[in-house]
């Protein structure tokens, strides 16, 4: 879907791989005529400026939000509920803001508490790469994944409104998009998303204790699984600090979950039950399956590494 011309003016404020790609995106897309980067940290505007991920880099909020149709807050979770509150009392009125972050209540929560002065449509876009900073953004990170959109409890048209044109902007950077409460999207985001990642962090420190086998060895072997979750734990830690803590409650009822089932296999090796085994390792590759199936992942050798 085109998005040609959709904004004069988008501010993105937190340039990391998120907000990085999205302005490449928006830029490819003639989705935004200019595109201005906001983000705390000095050296990371500079770095924002210098590769080229958005065409200025304001000094304060004030000046990126200003006359910006559309703002994008991809900050991390922690710090979104103040970012909204400062972007709601700044932008021009009637701005189309969404964020970014893969925990949506906490968002919904604060966004409703700040009344209907801007357009906030919480967004999260079911993407990204180990890599982070503005460098590691790309124009099609976005294209063939899932962004989906958790709106407020408003019912007024002019509501409806943004909400169909933030679902429009993801469609015009390559996104299917889903529409869903923001409950279900955080328990969907914990089994799919959060705790694969502290599995992988858990895993990762765990090898890292292991004082019986060398760091060496572990670099030198790693050509199996241990090197995927090692991709999985490089993500940044900052950002995922603030996922777990975000989605506390969702998280731990699926870590519980998980729980129950690594017991049932250990007690499946422990006594030799070979029938458990294949029926979990069996269950594993079908869903596999069917991920390759729904165009989520590419069906070839060494997950497509050179």
């Amino acid at each position: 879907m085109s998005g040609k011309g959709m904004f004069q003016k988008a501010a993105i404020i937190g340039v990391g791989l998120i907000g990085s790609s999205l302005a490449h995106a928006m830029r490819a897309a003639g989705a935004a005529k200019t595109i201005v980067g906001f983000d705390l940290d000095p050296d990371v505007r500079r770095r924002a400026a210098r590769c080229g991920a958005v065409d200025a880099v304001p000094e304060s909020l004030d000046e990126a939000v200003r006359g910006a149709g559309l703002i994008v807050v991809s900050t991390p979770v922690g710090a979104m509920a103040g970012v909204l509150a400062d972007v709601a009392a700044k932008a021009d009125e009637g701005a189309l803001v969404i964020d970014v972050g893969s925990v949506k209540g906490a968002v919904v929560e604060a966004a409703a508490r700040l009344g209907a002065r801007v357009a906030i449509v919480p967004c999260h876009p079911v993407a990204g790469t180990e890599q982070s900073g503005p460098e590691a953004g790309f124009a099609t990170l976005f294209q063939h994944r899932w962004s989906i959109i958790t709106p407020l409890a408003r019912e007024d048209e002019a509501y409806r409104a943004a909400v169909e044109k933030a679902a429009a902007l993801w469609r015009a950077v390559g996104s299917q998009v889903e529409i869903m409460d923001h409950q279900h999207h955080d328990l969907a985001l914990a089994i799919t998303s959060h705790l694969p990642h502290l599995i992988a962090f858990t895993l990762v420190g765990a090898a890292d204790d292991l004082e019986s086998v060398a760091e060496a060895e572990i670099v030198k072997y790693s050509a199996g699984g241990f090197r995927d979750f090692t991709r999985i734990a490089a993500s940044d830690p900052v950002m995922w600090r603030d996922v777990f803590l975000g989605n506390k409650a969702a998280v731990l009822e699926v870590l519980g979950r998980f729980t129950e089932e690594l017991a049932l296999l250990q007690r499946a090796i422990r006594w030799g039950d070979a029938e458990t085994l294949e029926r979990v390792f069996r269950r594993g590759r079908e869903l596999r399956r069917a991920i390759v199936a729904a165009g989520q992942e590419k069906d070839v050798p060494n997950f497509g590494r050179d």
